[in-house]
């Protein structure tokens, strides 16, 4: 989110030699960028800013904000500054509040709601290979309960030795009260590809019970690629980025290739 293109044109030739392409872009004024939460775990506020392509500072962490949290309970959190953009603190969220951020920096205000939703529960994460046209193919299957009587969201967040690998947007449409599938796909068996796991490589995977407006921002940021356009606006202010008010589940694990179930071919 720290790098914005407006693209006038790119253009594409097929040919049978290789071919420099310009790409011409705008130059654009810097925008703030808030990637903000509240927690069965705490609350924490990032604060950075874009930066053009040409530009490759990478000091885009802002202090000397003011960020507040309160909730509907009548709760409030001033988040202190802790370094590296970051403001955080200790309190903790509660299921059912309604919470609000208000950021203050520079003469601009920035704010966003979200309401903290119930602890989600994971029922079983486990490899297997599917067979696809003679080949194997390396997935993973999350398996978790929905929480009943009420509409639900949630977020899914898979590392790789602590750094992001995989991540969706679920909700509960398909099986609404009972168990829901969440599949991740690694590649071939043979394949030398950086997103296929390799023996001993360390997971972590997060499970998050998010609300609407939580799941609307990352649905849009989830569908980019094939429509076109940005992520829908989280915040007022005119600032980038996203506040949820979530509970999670977290599972750690170390990937074994002899712990791959098999699975039949597909039809």
């Amino acid at each position: 989110m720290r790098k914005i293109i407006a693209l006038l044109a790119i253009p594409v030739v097929l040919a049978s030699c290789e071919k420099e392409i310009d790409i011409d872009y705008h130059q654009i004024d810097p925008l703030y960028v808030v990637e903000a939460y509240v927690s069965d775990n705490g609350m924490q506020a990032r604060i950075s800013m874009t930066n053009d392509m040409d530009n490759n500072d990478t000091s885009s962490n802002i202090t000397g904000a003011s960020v507040t949290i309160t909730g509907s309970d009548g709760s409030s959190e001033t988040l202190p500054y802790v370094g590296d953009g970051i403001y955080k603190s200790v309190a903790c969220g509660t299921p059912g509040v309604e919470y609000r951020i208000d950021i203050e920096l520079n003469g601009h205000h920035f704010s966003s709601t979200s309401t903290m939703q119930e602890m989600p529960e994971m029922n079983e994460f486990h490899f297997f290979w599917q067979h696809v046209v003679g080949q194997k193919i390396l997935m993973a299957e999350l398996l978790f309960q929905d929480i009943p009587n009420e509409d639900n969201w949630y977020f899914v967040h898979l590392y790789k030795n602590n750094t992001g690998f995989r991540w969706a947007v679920k909700r509960d449409e398909v099986n609404p009260d009972g168990e829901i599938q969440q599949l991740f796909s690694f590649g071939r068996e043979d394949s030398d590809d950086e997103d296929m796991l390799r023996e001993g490589d360390r997971l972590h995977l997060e499970l998050r019970a998010i609300d609407q407006r939580t799941f609307d921002y990352f649905y849009s940021m989830q569908i980019m690629d094939n429509t076109g356009t940005n992520p829908i606006q989280n915040f007022t202010g005119g600032c980038l980025g996203y506040f949820s008010a979530y509970s999670e589940v977290t599972y750690d694990c170390v990937f074994h290739i002899a712990d791959v179930d098999e699975e039949r071919e597909e039809e």
